[in-house]
C-alpha cells in the first residue's frame, strides 16, 4: 500500500520586510544578506498570529468536508508553542471543525518536530488505510533585534494531508536518523528568543547530514545518480547549499548541474519568507513542486531534515503520477501580495509579539488572515474565524 502526502499548502503573514532594507539599517553589506546567507525577504509575524491561527490557515484552504470527515490525527510540530500543556493541535482541530473522535497532540525536537508527525502519520495510516492525518509544521523565528541571528528570522505553517494512495508524493522504504545530545541552539523556559552557537550549528548540521546521508545510500545501494533532486531543512537557504556542494562531490557534471538547478527551485519561497523551523523543509518542497517544470511521476526525492540539539534524518519520496494536476499553485501569488513594511515598522511589530497582556485585546488592522488571535482573556488565547 503506497502512503504519502496526499495535499499540501503553505501559510504565512501579510507583511515583510526587505533585506536590503534591514541590512542598510544594520550597517551591513546587503549582498552578506541576499547571497552570503541566500535571503531576499523575511516574513514579519504580528501578534495577531501564532503557530494556532497560522496552522489553521494552512490546512483550512486545502481541505475538503470529504477530508475532514475522514482525518483522525492531527499533529503540530513546533518549537513555538503557546502552552506548556495543552496541544496547539487541539486548538486546530476545533478551529477546522473537526471531529471529535480523534487524537490530538503536539512534538517538540527543534525543526525536527514535523518531519517525527510525518513518520507517525506513516504509521497510523498503515494501520488504518481509510483514515487521514493532518501533520502541521509551524513556528516563528526569534533571535532578537540587532542579533546576529535576526537575518534568519521569519515564520509561518505548512499543512499536509497524508492518506493511503496519496495524489502527490508517496514514501519509499525506510529513513536513516541520527541523534545526539548537543548544545548547538536551545530555548530555556521563560526565553522567547532562541540561543545558538552560529558555527557550531552549522558545522553539526553538516556532520548530521553526511552521516545520515551516507547511511542511506549504504542501505538501499543508492548513489547520487538515484537522485532526481535533493531537499533539505532550510533555517537560511545557503545553508541547504552547503549540503548540496557535500553531496555532489561525488557527482559527475550532468548530475550537479541537475541537482543544483532543482535546488534553487527547491529555495524560492524560503528565500522570500526566512526561517520556518519545522516546516522549513516542507516549505522547500512545496517551492520545488510548484516551480520546477522537468520532474516527472516516478522520480525520486530525497529530504534531509535536521533539528538542533539534535536529530537528524534522511528519507525518500517518490513523485505520483499526474502530482501536477493535484497542487494548489497558489503560494507564488500569496507572496507578491504581501504589504512590505519599513524596518521600523517592524521593529515595533517584533516587540510587540514578545509579550502578550492578559485580558488584552490585539488590533487586527494589519491582518487580513481569515483566522486571527484578538487578545487574551483570563489567560485563554481569543481565536477568531472570521468567515
Amino acid at each position: 500500500m503506497d502512503i504519502g502526502i496526499d495535499k499540501i499548502n503553505f501559510f504565512t503573514s501579510n507583511l515583510y520586510v526587505d533585506m536590503t532594507k534591514l541590512a542598510i539599517a544594520r550597517n551591513e553589506d546587503p549582498d552578506k544578506y541576499l547571497i552570503g546567507i541566500g535571503q531576499s525577504k523575511m516574513a514579519v509575524i504580528p501578534p495577531t498570529q501564532d503557530i494556532v491561527t497560522m496552522g489553521a490557515n494552512a490546512a483550512e484552504s486545502m481541505l475538503t468536508n470529504e477530508d475532514k470527515e475522514s482525518i483522525d490525527l492531527v499533529i503540530v510540530g513546533t518549537e513555538s508553542g503557546i502552552d506548556n500543556s495543552k496541544s496547539a493541535a487541539a486548538y486546530i482541530a476545533d478551529l477546522l471543525g473537526l471531529r471529535d473522535d480523534i487524537r490530538t497532540f503536539e512534538i517538540k525536537q527543534a525543526c525536527y518536530g514535523a518531519t517525527a508527525a510525518l513518520q507517525m502519520a506513516k504509521a497510523q495510516i498503515a494501520l488504518n488505510p481509510d483514515s487521514k492525518a493532518l501533520i502541521i509544521g509551524a513556528d516563528i523565528a526569534k533571535y532578537g533585534l540587532n542579533t546576529p541571528g535576526e537575518v534568519t528570522q521569519g515564520g509561518g505553517a505548512v499543512a499536509m494531508l497524508v492518506s493511503a494512495n496519496p495524489k502527490l508524493l508517496s514514501f519509499e522504504g525506510g529513513s536513516t536518523y541520527l541523534s545526539r545530545n548537543i548544545m548547538d541552539f536551545w530555548r530555556p523556559l521563560g526565553h522567547s528568543e532562541a540561543l545558538v552557537d552560529g558555527k557550531y550549528s552549522s558545522n553539526v548540521y553538516l556532520d548530521f547530514f553526511n552521516n545520515v546521508y551516507s547511511n542511506y545510500k549504504d542501505k538501499t545501494g543508492f548513489t547520487i545518480d538515484n537522485f532526481e533532486a535533493l531537499l533539505f531543512h532550510l533555517p537560511y537557504t545557503k545553508m541547504g547549499l552547503k549540503a548540496l556542494r557535500e553531496a555532489k562531490k561525488d557527482a559527475d557534471a550532468k548530475v550537479s548541474a541537475k541537482l543544483a538547478h532543482r535546488f534553487e527551485d527547491s529555495r524560492l519561497y524560503n528565500r522570500q519568507v526566512g526561517n520556518l523551523y519545522t516546516g522549513s523543509l516542507y516549505l522547500s518542497l512545496l517551492s520545488l513542486l510548484e516551480n520546477n517544470d522537468d520532474l516527472k511521476s516516478g522520480d525520486r526525492l530525497g529530504l534531509f531534515s535536521y533539528g538542533s540539539g539534535a536529530q537528524g534524518e534522511f528519507f525518500a519520496m517518490l513523485l505520483r503520477k499526474d502530482y501536477r494536476k493535484y497542487l494548489m499553485n497558489t503560494t507564488n501569488e500569496f507572496l507578491q501580495k504581501r504589504t512590505r513594511i519599513s524596518v521600523e515598522e517592524y521593529e515595533k511589530i517584533y516587540l510587540r509579539s514578545l509579550h502578550y497582556e492578559n485580558n488584552s485585546e490585539l488590533d487586527l488592522d494589519m491582518d487580513d488572515a481569515q483566522f486571527v488571535l484578538t487578545g487574551i482573556k483570563e489567560n485563554q488565547r481569543q481565536y477568531k474565524n472570521r468567515i
